[in-house]
């Protein structure tokens, strides 16, 4: 079962970084968590990696709602997205599918939410 929604594209790294980031704010995301995996492994392993950064994207309104529907979910928040270099110029978009995920959870509530969550971040993928 494919747990993630992804697009490839063109261009240049950093744009589409933005891209992501703007589109995802479109759709009620704020970026909570922006992490750059080649600067880490550089740092702390001393290893070469590609490009790759981890957004961590939160709606709030959203947010809420899953936290009121189940405390615990919030060991699966926020919703990540990745951009990373495959190389030849291409740049890969993928966002956790959260209809999938939230599924093993079992609660009717929070998986109607995960389906609006699931909506929201594939408008932001195609968007990209």
């Amino acid at each position: 079962m494919k747990y993630y929604i992804a697009k490839t594209v063109e261009g240049n790294f950093a744009a589409v970084v933005d891209r992501a980031i703007e589109a995802l704010k479109a759709e009620g995301f704020g970026v909570l968590t922006d992490i750059d995996v080649k600067a880490t492994m550089k740092k702390k392993l001393d290893l070469d990696f590609r490009q790759y950064r981890i957004l961590g994207a939160c709606n709030p309104p959203l947010a809420h709602q899953a936290l009121t529907a189940d405390d615990k979910i919030g060991t699966m928040l926020p919703c990540n997205v990745i951009v990373q270099d495959i190389g030849g110029g291409q740049i890969e978009v993928a966002a956790i599918d959260p209809a999938v995920s939230m599924a093993q959870v079992g609660n009717k509530a929070l998986q109607t939410i995960a389906d609006s969550v699931t909506g929201k971040l594939q408008r932001v993928i195609a968007a990209i």
